[in-house]
């Protein structure tokens, strides 16, 4: 099997992003790419690994556990994007790095307890429903800041900033207004509170990450355009 499609997938998406640092001054180190593996079986993570790509992110731990027992999963920093059930927290805790989705307290409670009984310290980013989807999961805007500060002061927990998906559109340029609105919610939340660790935004996907990266993003999650084949499916 040929495996190089990994490899040029990397270097495509690594041009894109550093073009859309450019193209606003940013620092060519201010994005992390984090490789969304979920339709992908554990064989892309050496591949990733050895392209440089050394964060990877699940959104259901039935699909990850298989991925943790790969050797090469070692080699990653490990994110968890998907909904999470507070009596699932238990198998994210000790395997998992960042916690993208804390969608409400009671879950970030609940992470908090678990982080305290294993002696782990977890780093955690608030999802905000920015634009008000009713489909999606997330705190609205209004909200971030009250619950910012609590969630800050858990146990065990590092919250580091906040993360977003943009409605599905045709054109990615529709998501920018979406994308700098987040850019101003983490700074206004940031210097309100007075939480200097608060710099991460958690968004972009393969379908706009460009934007995403023009518009604050410091992480993007990119499934397909990573670890699809061409050809073949196209779910993030």
């Amino acid at each position: 099997m040929d495996d190089s499609y990994i490899l040029k997938n990397v270097e495509q998406v690594r041009t894109q992003v550093q073009r859309a640092l450019s193209r606003r001054g940013r620092p060519a180190d201010a994005v992390r790419i984090i490789a969304v593996t979920k339709s992908a079986t554990a064989d892309v993570l050496p591949l990733l690994a050895d392209a440089g790509i050394l964060d990877a992110a699940e959104n259901r731990w039935q699909v990850a556990r298989d991925k943790f027992e790969h050797p090469a999963a070692k080699r990653f920093e490990w994110h968890f994007i998907g909904s999470l059930q507070t009596n699932k927290v238990k198998y994210i805790v000790p395997r998992f790095d960042w916690v993208h989705s804390v969608d409400r307290l009671e879950l970030a409670r609940a992470l908090s307890q678990e982080a305290v009984k294993q002696s782990r310290t977890l780093n955690v980013l608030l999802q905000v429903n920015i634009a008000h989807e009713p489909q999606k999961h997330g705190f609205f805007a209004d909200d971030v800041r009250a619950v910012a500060g609590e969630v800050a002061a858990l146990p065990n927990l590092v919250l580091r900033g906040l993360m977003a998906m943009a409605p599905k559109v045709d054109d990615m340029e529709e998501t920018r207004h979406v994308f700098r609105a987040m850019d101003e919610l983490l700074l206004e939340t940031r210097q309100t509170l007075g939480l200097p660790q608060l710099t991460e935004l958690s968004m972009g996907m393969s379908e706009d990450y460009p934007v995403a990266v023009e518009e604050g993003a410091t992480m993007i999650r990119v499934g397909r355009h990573l670890v699809g084949h061409p050809g073949g499916a196209k779910e993030e």
